[in-house]
Parts: C-alpha cells; structure tokens; sequence
C-alpha cells in the first residue's frame, strides 16, 4: 500500500468519525430531527454505494 493511499485512507477515516459525531450531536439538541436525519444518512450509504463501485471502474 502505498504512503499516499494510506494518508487518503486515514483522512477518510477522520472525516467519517466528525460527520459521526456531528449527527450525535445534533441529534442530541434536537431529538425530533434524529429520525430525519437517519433516513437521510441511510438514503447517502445506499447512494455512495451504488456510485462508489461505477466510479472505480
């Protein structure tokens, strides 16, 4: 593996983890919001991965 792939990895990884965390916190100060935004955030994974695999292609 290379150093560049495995820097893009562990930034990867670190954007995840705050974009985690971020919806915890919102979800937090507003409750009523949490099952918008876990519908909203189940429609993005269903997303990414359809495109992510057409896109590496």
């Amino acid at each position: 593996m290379s150093s560049l792939v495995l820097l893009v990895a562990v930034l990867l990884v670190l954007v995840l983890v705050l974009v985690v965390a971020l919806f915890i916190d919102l979800a937090h100060r507003y409750p009523k919001a949490a099952t918008p935004m876990l519908i909203g955030l189940g429609g993005m994974t269903v997303i990414v991965a359809v495109v992510v695999p057409i896109v590496v292609r």
